[in-house]
């Protein structure tokens, strides 16, 4: 791969026979603009002082982006526990619940390619302070909700700051570092994602059984608050050199469109499916459809405007390719476990909600501490490949060795299957950004390749709750049809839908231990199916990995959105 520092005309502009391309005051401005060594004169030695000694302003604003990165992440795995206690408080219906359960990552979905395509024209900053003031107001709404109503319009609004905050912390950094100096700094910053993720569920269990819901939402001000000044004041990232009307006239608007009824109406029918309607239902099958076909819209108009969403030359390079969806499949691992583990706890061994997500404990910790180490290696060593190799090996051989898990298993061996587990997400969750990031040819790219991995992951989380769900209702169906007649106080079991609903009142049952043991054993299976399919899934992730080629890591070129360190 060649980086000669120089960006052609061709590359920039695929645009400048085409009758439909902008007008000509636009090509002019953004070739004039971009058409830029990635390392201008004068910056030469800034670029090329790789990991040299930083401003204290630099450190402000990674502290900045650790506390955004905290708060999103825990944030979107501490409401499930809550829900059912919310809906009961206010006397939500089903409806309710459900919005309620998924307008957080509904808004999130929609958000996150908007906020990419925003902030590579018109500049970090501004996405960044609408998303924080998004974030806090529903926060706010959230915490102080009187009614199912206004939960759903606060989540909804958290969401849309969320999905800008998440996305935006990720491509920061990336416009902060260069490649070279960048795995020590992915550290630094996958140690408040990792405890995030592993917090929020905790977090979530422990304020609905000893506090209140409402402090979920009161949590994030002490974490947003600082960090809004600290970005205004400390993150100063170079602007782009143009006005507003050139800015919002190189906006992908047909692109950002057609994104945005594609993931609303796959995100939408892939939440409610089983949950609200069957998959068989119009009302799911219908937008899933519309959905596929604006995204395969979206593909093929993206040949056509002045600054693309997803320019065609990301996916020029097999490494990009494999690694997108390497991290895609991750997302729906990682999704998928945080949800059904637990689950499986509590519907296997009878465990409480707090209780279940302290048994998940030992993947989470090592996941913590392993998603840290990998950056760490491969800082020491220039070389990732072996290093995602074994990631993608550990995690398939414990995820199906996890398959054997049954009543009869004892603590350590649950507890090793966990741990290993956990090795094998974090190494992964690290290890892809830096292949990905390696194979863009100039050095703008990295902030857009960056992006599209954070909304791949996340629509991958999405799908893998789904599949998860359909293999999961179908196994259960299959075992509570072998039960035989049901006890009065399980009847509603007889439709396989209310099988994960019904799962926290398994514990207060009060029926024979040989009912119990089967009514159990119909639970396992089902979770036993969902494993099955998770190995395989992580079997696919094991190829993109062998096709992931070693790319150079000591490119010291930073984007035109560089940290200003004057």
């Amino acid at each position: 791969m060649e980086r000669d520092g120089s960006i052609s005309t061709a590359e920039l502009g695929e645009k400048s026979e085409s009758p439909r391309a902008a007008t000509a005051d636009v090509e002019a401005a953004s070739q004039k603009h971009d058409a830029q060594p990635a390392v201008i004169e004068g910056d030469q030695q800034a670029a090329t002082s790789g990991a040299g000694k930083k401003p204290f302003s630099f450190y402000a604003s990674l502290l900045c982006l650790t506390l955004i990165a905290l708060i999103v992440t825990w944030d979107t795995t501490a409401l499930s526990v809550a829900i059912p206690v919310i809906a009961e408080q206010l006397h939500a219906t089903t409806l309710e619940a459900f919005f309620a359960s998924i307008a957080f990552t509904l808004a999130v979905a929609i958000s996150q390619p908007l906020y990419l395509s925003i902030s590579d024209a018109v500049g970090r900053k501004i996405p960044l302070y609408f998303a924080m003031v998004l974030f806090t107001v529903g926060s706010i709404l959230f915490a102080v909700a009187q009614s199912i109503t206004v939960v759903i319009v606060g989540r909804l609004i958290q969401g849309l700051g969320g999905g800008g905050l998440d996305i935006l912390q990720e491509i920061i950094i990336v416009d902060m570092t260069s490649l070279k100096e960048r795995p020590m700094y992915l550290a630094i910053m996958a140690l408040p994602i990792a405890v995030g993720s592993i917090m929020g569920p905790i977090i979530g269990a422990l304020l609905c059984q000893f506090a209140t819901w409402r402090w979920l939402g009161w949590i994030n001000l002490p974490f947003i608050g600082p960090a809004i000044p600290l970005a205004i004041i400390f993150m100063r990232l170079r602007p782009i050199d143009l006005d507003l009307k050139t800015k919002l006239r190189r906006l992908d608007w047909g692109g950002m469109f057609l994104f945005t009824v594609g993931a609303t109406c796959v995100s939408l029918p892939i939440s409610w499916a089983d949950a609200l309607y069957p998959w068989s239902s119009w009302r799911t099958f219908l937008p899933l459809i519309i959905g596929v076909i604006a995204f395969v819209a979206f593909g093929f108009y993206e040949a056509r405007p002045v600054q693309p969403m997803l320019p065609y030359r990301l996916f020029k390079n097999r490494t990009a390719v494999v690694s997108i969806i390497g991290g895609a499949i991750h997302g729906l691992l990682l999704f998928s476990i945080l949800l059904y583990y637990p689950l499986f706890f509590q519907a296997v061994y009878l465990q409480t909600p707090l209780e279940s997500a302290v048994s998940i404990l030992p993947a989470c910790i090592v996941s913590v501490a392993f998603s840290v180490f990998a950056p760490v290696c491969v800082e020491y060593t220039r070389r990732y490949t072996l290093l995602l190799h074994s990631g993608w090996i550990i995690l398939a051989l414990f995820s199906g060795l996890w398959c054997t898990v049954d009543q009869s298993s004892s603590k350590a061996v649950r507890d090793t299957f966990l741990v290993f587990i956990g090795i094998g997400l974090g190494i992964v969750f690290t290890t892809i950004p830096f292949p990905l990031q390696a194979s863009v040819e100039k050095a703008d790219d990295g902030g857009r390749i960056v992006g599209l991995l954070v909304i791949t992951r996340f629509l991958g989380g999405l799908l893998g709750l789904a599949i998860c769900s359909v293999v999961f209702n179908s196994g259960f169906a299959q075992q509570i049809a072998a039960f035989g007649p049901l006890p009065t106080e399980v009847s509603q079991l007889s439709d396989p839908r209310q099988a994960v609903g019904f799962i926290p009142t398994l514990r207060t049952l009060d029926l024979d231990a040989d009912t119990m043991r089967q009514l159990t054993e119909a639970y396992r299976i089902p979770f036993r199916n969902v494993w099955i399919v998770l190995v395989s899934i992580s079997g696919v992730g094991l190829v993109t990995s062998l096709l992931t080629k070693q790319l150079n890591l000591e490119v010291e070129d930073l984007g035109r959105q560089r940290f200003d360190d004057s």
